[in-house]
């Protein structure tokens, strides 16, 4: 079996993936804040995970893993001594000084990225036929930080599974709220394909102990052929997650979607329409139904409504990326053109202000 040495930017969302990856024996280097990077090296992480409805969640330590992970700061760590790096750190966070410059090197390393973010990096973009990827590049934070990449080194990994860092514990506890499936597209590189491949039969071979027994885990990793399987999250997103924004405030992801249940299901079917219109098969995608399921647990704000209530300047703009797109193909919804008008209401409110969160 072979063994891979696997850079993650971003050590929140980046510590549930390294935790799947530590299983199968593979080592793992997280890059993140200094006060982070600290706990992480002296302490590893924690993952609260459920793994069966009705049954005790399993806490998994990264101390007690077969893989080994370390952290540190953006300015520590050379791309090139990678066989796989991971993107999970929000959209909006790639344009500061210190990422960029690392960006930059990870471009040149020409080593295979994997992007966990809800918004997909440009180069992911130029991969759909027929997409003009110049007329989405105001959805983006600073796009230039993205001019460095080749197309087929870049894929996506749709972030399903939801996770939050619990405020009554410490910067390296996570607490998966919906343990789902990663799913990722493959890359045009063949033996970028074959990793992605030996870290799904990892993690698809993970076991833990429980009360009842060694238990396997939820949150596999699902490869895909297809490149349209990823941006099934762009749905979920529309339908759930920026209408948890309000004028003056959020709401649960739970009540967006259950407030006008009508309007969630237009919104997320014409996203799957266009999504379609992109090239997607239908039976690739997600349907309602099975989200509205989920959404019933889905008992917190999104972090895009929650950062514009801290004060953000910047947040990922895939409702802007998502309604873009769809005008590239001649279709258009009045909500999602109210969500992207009322983002953009409350980043200029943001904007105004003196001193605000980043």
């Amino acid at each position: 079996m072979s063994h891979y040495n696997i850079l993650i930017l971003g050590a929140s969302y980046g510590s549930l993936l390294a935790s799947k990856i530590m299983f199968g024996g593979h080592d793992v280097k997280l890059v993140c804040l200094p006060e982070e990077a600290a706990l992480i090296n002296g302490e590893g992480f924690r993952v609260r995970m459920p793994i069966r409805v009705g049954k005790e969640p399993v806490l998994i330590d990264s101390r007690n893993l077969p893989g080994k992970v370390s952290a540190a700061g953006p300015a520590e760590v050379s791309p090139a001594d990678y066989d796989l790096i991971g993107l999970a750190m929000q959209e909006p966070q790639y344009s500061s000084p210190a990422v960029r410059e690392l960006l930059d090197r990870v471009a040149k390393s020409r080593v295979p990225c994997m992007s966990i973010m809800n918004m997909p990096p440009l180069p992911y973009i130029r991969r759909i036929p027929g997409i003009d990827t110049d007329a989405v590049r105001e959805a983006y934070t600073d796009p230039s930080v993205w001019n460095g990449f080749d197309p087929g080194m870049l894929t996506l990994c749709s972030p399903d599974p939801q996770a939050v860092r619990p405020p009554e514990e410490k910067a390296n506890f996570l607490h998966v709220t919906l343990p789902t499936n990663f799913k990722v597209a493959r890359f045009d590189d063949e033996a970028a394909n074959n990793i992605l491949r030996q870290i799904e039969k990892d993690i698809d071979a993970a076991r833990v102990n429980t009360a009842e027994g060694l238990s396997e885990l939820p949150v596999k990793l699902r490869f895909h052929d297809s490149l349209f399987v990823p941006l099934a999250k762009w749905s979920m997103l529309l339908a759930g997650n920026y209408r948890c924004i309000t004028p003056d405030g959020m709401r649960t992801a739970q009540e967006a979607v259950y407030a006008n249940l009508a309007e969630s299901r237009s919104i997320y079917d014409f996203v799957i329409d266009l999504c379609v219109a992109l090239g997607a098969r239908r039976e690739e995608l997600v349907p309602f139904d099975k989200y509205a399921a989920a959404a019933k647990g889905l008992t917190r704000p999104a972090s895009v409504a929650r950062a514009l209530n801290n004060g953000a300047r910047n947040v990922e703009r895939a409702d802007k990326l998502v309604q873009l797109l769809a005008s590239q193909k001649g279709m258009r919804h009045p909500a999602i053109d109210q969500i992207v008008e009322l983002v953009d209401r409350r980043l200029a409110a943001n904007r105004r202000q003196p001193s605000v969160a980043v």
